[in-house]
This record gives C-alpha cells, structure tokens and sequence, in this order.
C-alpha cells in the first residue's frame, strides 16, 4: 500500500488530492494546523476512526513554521510521496503580512525539503507553484516563460520554487514542481473571488443579498477545475524522471466574464448588482495569466476535462444547494449576511 503525506490536506487542492488517494488504495496522512474551531470540513467524509483496524487516513499536528515536527513527522510515517499543499496562499491577504506569507511559503518548503534529507527519506516530492510566479511576464507563460511576481506570495512561491529545484539538482531528490494555473471548485474559500462571485449569485438569486462588491474586473486568469489539477499533480510523482511543469487550460477568462457567466447561469442581470470597491484592488495587478502546457500534454498525457462554462455552472449550482439546504433547516447558526 502507497503511503503518502499531505500538507494543506484541509484546503481545496488537499482535498481533492485526498479523494484521489484514497480511490487508488493509498495510505494517507495529512499535516494539520492547531485551531480551536474544527477545520476538516473539506476532508470529514475520507475520516477514519485510528483505532480502527485497516484505517487508512489520518491527521497530525504539525506546521510548515517548525522543522523538528517536520522532521519528527516523516521519521515517523515515512512516505512513499510528499506532497506540499501548504500555503498562506490568498494574494491580496499576502500584501498584509508578507513576513508570515514568506515564512510559510517560502521557508516552510525549505524545511520539508531539509527534513526529507536529514532523515535520508527517499520518497517522491510534489511542491505547489503558482501561476502568480509568472506576474506580468507576457501570455501565454510555460516552463521556460521568466518569473516576475507581482506580490509577496508570489515572491515567496518562487523562492519555494527554486530551493525545489536545487534540492532536486544538489542532493538528487525526486522533486517536482507543478506551475498551477487558477483552478476553483465549489470547495474553493469564501475570500477568493471566483467563490465570492458565485456565493453572492446564490444569496442574491435567494434575496439575501443585494449588491457584490468587487475590484478589478479586467484581470485575466486561467481557470480550471481543482480536481483536474490534483491528478496532474499525482502524475507527476508517477514519472521516473522529475520535473516541472505548466498545468492549464490554455484559455483566458476576465473577473468581468467571470461574473457575467454566473450572473447569467443564475437568470440575473449583473450590472444591477456589481460594484467596485477600490479597497479590493492589489498594490500591483497580474493582468494575463495563460498556460500553455504542451509540455503536459505531450509528457503526461495530462488535459483539463471540466471547461470555464461547466466550471461556473457546477460553482454556482453547489452554492444555491448549500444555501437552500441551510434556509429549509431554519439553522440560525450559520449568518448569511450581506456582500461587502
């Protein structure tokens, strides 16, 4: 049985890595932060009871900020796979605390990575790069494209990039990194737009809400679907050779389309509800993201399935569910509120 550890199990990508794991048979343990709320809801249906015989998931406290857990953790499970999910990974949040931003992106890889080698771990290490390394590097951008990030969290996602790399090319570690494009799912956070978006569609579609508040619509990003890209990831870790690659749809969409698509799936008309709030634009924008991940395709055999319509679609739809489901309970514990 494959073993495999999970940083970042308890976001969107971990968690659809998860369920991938687990349908293939894998032995799964995934690192989680200390919080005095519950956090596993994205991962609450692959728990398992650890007393149980033949469990096959499992959760431990740990964090990117402290090495010797780290190093306590892999000496411990000893996986076949590593996959570092982790991140403070919201770009607007980054230009708040760039200190601890950097500290977790940045240096936490480097301390995984210098876990794996001071424990002699000889597994297989997927590292988590972004899209937002390429920052207004020209479109279409692929593994040859320079970076140029255009904030703290992209600064640190290369950083986190290159210590990969030449942990890769110093000590020969199976080390690979995948260059992310955008991907969303109904699993996505609330703050990020994509889900903000389709949140407000479903609370104003129900009469909850009244306006959406927004920044710059004409930013362009490479949408995909977040479960697409956690089978990229596991294919890389499946090759016998490392390597980096550009994972894509290869098309490009603005917030503006973005927001007139779920609008629209919802029956509404998006004028009379958008505004802009300039307290939501970035310090420094990232105006085209675009993958072109020929390199994907030809060596993976790697292609997105779920496209941008079905993309917004499957968004909006999930949204309308959870909050009808939430009203026909009559819970009052959870707030709706309103948009700002």
């Amino acid at each position: 049985m494959p073993k495999a550890l999970i940083t970042g199990i308890t976001g969107q990508d971990g968690s659809y890595l998860a369920d991938l794991l687990s349908s293939k048979g894998y032995e799964i343990h995934g690192l989680k932060r200390r919080s005095s709320s519950f956090n596993t809801d994205r991962v609450n249906h692959l728990y398992e009871d650890p007393h149980k015989s033949g469990a096959k998931f499992f959760l431990h406290f740990s964090d990117l900020s402290d090495g010797s857990s780290l190093a306590a953790l892999l000496s411990d499970i000893r996986p076949d796979e590593i996959y570092n999910l982790g991140a403070q990974s919201h770009v607007k949040v980054s230009f708040d605390i760039p200190e601890s931003t950097s500290d977790i992106v940045g240096l936490g890889t480097v301390r995984l990575l210098e876990a794996m080698r001071r424990t002699n771990l000889r597994c297989r290490f997927y590292q988590a790069s972004s899209s937002e390394m390429f920052g207004s590097t020209p479109a279409p951008q692929n593994e040859s494209s320079p970076f140029h990030p255009r904030s703290p969290y992209a600064c640190a996602k290369v950083f986190a990039h290159h210590a990969t790399v030449n942990y890769r090319e110093s000590y020969g570690l199976h080390a690979s990194c995948g260059i992310l494009f955008n991907h969303e799912s109904p699993r996505r956070g609330e703050t990020f737009v994509t889900r903000k978006i389709t949140r407000a569609v479903a609370q104003i579609k129900l009469g909850l809400a009244d306006n959406l508040y927004l920044g710059n619509l004409e930013a362009r990003r490479d949408w995909g679907y977040a479960g697409d890209y956690a089978e990229a990831m596991w294919i890389m870790l499946q090759q016998d050779t490392p390597d980096d690659y550009v994972i894509g749809t290869g098309e490009s969409h603005s917030v503006r389309e973005f927001v007139e698509e779920a609008f629209s799936y919802a029956g509404l008309d998006w004028k009379q509800y958008v505004r802009i709030d300039p307290r939501y634009y970035r310090p420094a924008e990232v105006n085209d993201l675009r993958a072109d991940c020929s390199k994907a395709h030809m060596i993976l055999g790697w292609q997105a399935r779920v496209t941008f319509r079905e993309l917004v679609a499957v968004m909006v739809d999930a949204d309308l569910a959870e909050l009808r489901l939430k009203l026909k309970g009559g819970s009052e514990a959870v707030a709706v509120g309103r948009e700002g």
